[in-house]
């Protein structure tokens, strides 16, 4: 459960990234609005996921998932220029946040070792 609320947290942040780039400064009310719901949410989320996630994890988690989805969302929209280092990058990203989920964190193993001793 704690994943799936890092993932829509996350995804919450590049909402408000986007959010934040439209609002002109804060001055142009719908996407400021956008934006301060968003962070409200995704900073929320981060927060209740951090309880069972290691805090490095979580982030760097929170961060990839967030930069890849905003830079994506740029390229479809025509913001910016799908170009193969964007889409090799951000391929990198990806690969990176997943292999964070698929890595150990080393708890159980350590609780293990405990309980053998």
């Amino acid at each position: 459960m704690a994943w799936i609320i890092l993932v829509g947290s996350a995804v919450f942040e590049a909402v408000w990234a986007t959010a934040l780039g439209m609002s002109d400064g804060l001055s142009n009310p719908l996407p400021t609005v956008v934006f301060f719901i968003a962070l409200v949410i995704s900073m929320a989320g981060l927060g209740w996921a951090v309880k069972h996630i290691p805090i490095g994890t979580a982030y760097a988690v929170w961060t990839g998932i967030g930069a890849a989805l905003t830079v994506i969302y740029a390229i479809s929209t025509g913001a910016e220029a799908a170009t193969v280092g964007k889409i090799v990058f951000i391929s990198g990203i990806i690969a990176a946040v997943v292999g964070l989920k698929l890595v150990p964190d080393g708890k159980s193993a350590e609780r293990t070792d405990r309980a053998e001793r």
